[in-house]
């Protein structure tokens, strides 16, 4: 991770008060976090100073032990230490005590009203979402039945017209045209859409319409974790279609493969009741129960059946 966040921006997403801070911009190339409790006790072997500095009640506790002056050289021998900022939780009136160590060394102070480990939270999921890997693709994301479905195909098969019969089915549309989708902890995928086009969706031969505005805020949704990929393609009598639906495709998308499954489109079919029936499917096989081959096992089992009646006659 190696990046500059606006120091404003990173206070407002995280309710944090700005004590003191010369600079507009705060550092983050590190994704943990420290409590230099250790630290203040003046042991600095192992010591990543990249990492935001985050203390709580009992690192305050145990500086109002200390003599006066030996406190602060403690706080001046660390604030010496090039960190990104050093946040003051349980909103303690004792972040005074690092003011003037703040203000020497240059250092970024800040203060937050949260406890010391749900601030740990916050501040972990806010660094990985801001570093997470991230890709922009065209298709249509939706969610049906808590499945986030990413529809792909060529342009004009029908991926909006589609999604919009599927939100009018009472599931959400959280992205057209294009979907923003990012890695978060190296095992989810996350998706959105641009700000600029959230919630409006293109229909040709209508235009551009706001799903939220005519259909509630009900059919949309801002982000979901993407589960499952459907690809539209157009009939061809020649494809070798699987029919049984033993043929499991991957998609790899930023180093995770998702489930891909392909529907053939032609005239006739209801693609937003396939779509849901897909994805009812693939929650079954996340929890163990796959219908292919409960099918295939049932009809191997037939077979020996008929082998044995064979074999006594």
């Amino acid at each position: 991770m190696n990046g500059k966040v606006k120091l404003d921006d990173f206070c407002k997403d995280l309710k944090l008060e700005k004590i003191y801070s010369d600079s507009e911009e705060i550092d983050l190339t590190d994704s943990g976090i420290n409590r230099p409790g250790i630290q203040l006790h003046g042991y600095y072997k192992h010591f990543d100073a990249n990492r935001i500095q985050v203390i709580g009640k009992v690192e305050i506790a145990y500086l109002l032990d200390l003599d006066p002056e030996v406190r602060k050289q403690k706080i001046d021998d660390f604030f010496a230490c090039e960190f990104p900022c050093f946040i003051v939780c349980w909103n303690l009136d004792e972040v005074d005590l690092f003011l003037d160590a703040a203000k020497k060394h240059g250092r970024i102070l800040l203060k937050s009203s949260e406890h010391t480990t749900s601030l740990f939270y916050h501040l972990v999921d806010y660094i990985d979402r801001i570093s997470a890997p991230m890709v922009s693709l065209h298709g249509v994301l939706v969610e049906v039945f808590g499945v986030g479905v990413l529809i792909t195909g060529p342009s004009g098969i029908g991926k909006s017209e589609t999604a919009l019969e599927i939100v009018k089915r009472g599931h959400c549309l959280i992205a057209d045209d294009v979907v923003e989708v990012t890695r978060i902890r190296d095992s989810h995928l996350m998706g959105t859409a641009p700000l600029l086009l959230q919630h409006f969706m293109e229909i040709r031969g209508i235009g551009i319409i706001d799903v939220k505005t005519l259909y509630g805020a009900r059919g949309v949704k801002q982000v979901v974790e993407i589960d499952m990929v459907i690809r539209l393609e157009n009939w061809d009598e020649r494809s070798p279609y699987d029919r049984l639906g033993l043929d499991e495709k991957k998609l790899d998308i930023l180093g995770i493969e998702i489930p891909e499954v392909m529907i053939p489109v032609s005239g006739g079919r209801n693609l937003a009741c396939i779509i849901e029936t897909a994805a009812i499917n693939n929650r079954t096989k996340q929890y163990g129960y796959h219908s292919a081959q409960v099918f295939c096992d049932r009809v191997a089992h037939q077979n020996e059946l008929e082998v044995e009646k064979r074999k006594k006659k």
